[in-house]
C-alpha cells in the first residue's frame, strides 16, 4: 500500500517543528509565535511567525493540511479532475535584518484528488540583496547534492525550472540567484511516491543548515544606504509574489487564508522612483538582468 496522506501530513508537521526549532537557535534572540487556524470547508494549519530577531527581521514557517470540495475558482486555476481534494505542505520565507544576508524561500507540498491522482511539488531559492558568487555557488552545490541522491536529472531540470519560474518579466531580471523548483511530480514521470516524498522531506530537513551557511555576514556593519538598497530589493520580491507567484495568486483567488498567504511579505519595502544604484549595487543588478555571469560580479 502506498504512503497515505495522513502520514505525509504528519511528517510535514514534524518538519515544521524541526525547522522552527533550528531557526530559533540560529537567530538566538526571538521565538516563533503560533497562530492556529481552521478552514470552514475542512482542515486547517499552523502559521508561525518570528519577528524582530537578531538575524531575522520577519520570518514565517507555515504548515497546512486542508481538504474539501473543489470550488469553481480552484478548478479554473488548476483544471482539476475530481470533486474533492486534499493538500498539505510547509512553506517558509525569511527576511533578514542585515542587508548582507539573503532572503530565502522554500516550500514542499503534496496534493491529492478523490480520483486517486496525486503530485508533489516544492522548491527553494535564494534572493541576496548583494550577489556573492561564492555563496550562490555553495547554495547550488548543496541542492545538487540532495537532488543527485535521488535522480541525476533532478538538479539540471529543477534548476532550469527555477530560473524560468523566478523571473520578473516586467523588470527583465531574475528574483535572485535561483535554486530548484518542481511541480506535478508523481510515480508516472519520475520516482515512486515514497521516493518523491523522501526527497521532499530531505530538502525540508536540510533547510536550516543550508540557510545557516548563507548567514556569515550577519554581524557585518551596514549603512543607511545599505538599508535603502535592501528595502528597494525587497520591493522586487513583493512584486514577484503578488503578481507572478502561483501559490500566492492561487491562494488569494480561491479563498485561502490571506494573513497566512501574505506572511511572505517583508515588514518594510520601498519603491523609489528612478533609483540610482551605486557601483556595488549595479553589480547585482547586472547579474540579475543577465548582463554579467557570477564569475564577473
Amino acid at each position: 500500500m502506498s504512503i497515505s496522506r495522513e502520514v505525509i501530513a504528519e511528517e510535514y508537521r514534524k518538519i515544521q517543528d524541526e525547522i522552527c526549532k533550528g531557526l530559533e537557535e540560529l537567530d538566538g534572540k526571538s521565538t516563533f509565535v503560533e497562530d492556529l487556524w481552521t478552514r470552514e470547508e475542512g482542515g486547517g494549519g499552523r502559521t508561525r511567525v518570528l519577528s524582530d530577531g537578531d538575524l531575522i527581521e520577519k520570518g514565517g514557517v507555515n504548515f497546512s493540511a486542508v481538504h474539501g470540495p473543489v470550488s469553481e475558482a480552484m478548478n479554473k486555476q488548476l483544471g482539476l479532475n475530481g470533486s474533492e481534494f486534499f493538500a498539505t505542505g510547509v512553506s517558509i520565507v525569511l527576511h533578514p535584518k542585515n542587508p548582507f544576508v539573503p532572503i530565502i524561500h522554500m516550500n514542499i507540498r503534496y496534493f491529492e484528488m478523490d480520483t486517486g491522482e496525486y503530485w508533489l511539488g516544492g522548491g527553494i531559492d535564494l534572493t541576496p540583496h548583494y550577489v556573492v558568487p561564492e555563496k550562490a555557488s555553495l547554495f547550488h552545490s548543496r541542492l545538487k547534492k540532495i537532488c543527485d541522491k535521488y535522480d541525476a536529472s533532478f538538479y539540471p531540470k529543477f534548476k532550469e525550472w527555477a530560473d524560468t519560474y523566478f523571473f520578473i518579466p516586467h523588470r527583465n531580471e531574475t528574483r535572485g540567484v535561483g535554486g530548484i523548483f518542481y511541480d506535478h511530480q508523481h510515480e508516472g514521470n519520475s520516482l515512486s511516491k515514497e521516493e518523491l516524498f523522501a526527497f521532499s522531506c530531505e530538502l525540508g530537513r536540510a533547510f536550516v543548515e543550508i540557510y545557516a551557511e548563507q548567514t556569515g555576514e550577519r554581524e557585518k556593519e551596514y549603512s543607511e544606504q545599505n538599508i535603502a538598497w535592501r528595502n528597494y530589493r525587497r520591493g522586487r520580491y513583493v512584486e514577484f509574489n503578488l503578481v507572478y507567484d502561483r501559490g500566492t495568486t492561487f491562494g488569494l483567488k480561491t479563498g485561502g487564508r490571506t494573513e497566512s498567504i501574505l506572511m511572505s511579505l517583508p515588514v518594510t519595502a520601498s519603491w523609489i522612483y528612478d533609483y540610482k544604484a551605486t557601483e556595488e549595487e549595479q553589480k547585482t543588478l547586472d547579474f540579475l538582468s543577465g548582463k554579467t555571469t557570477p564569475e564577473t560580479v
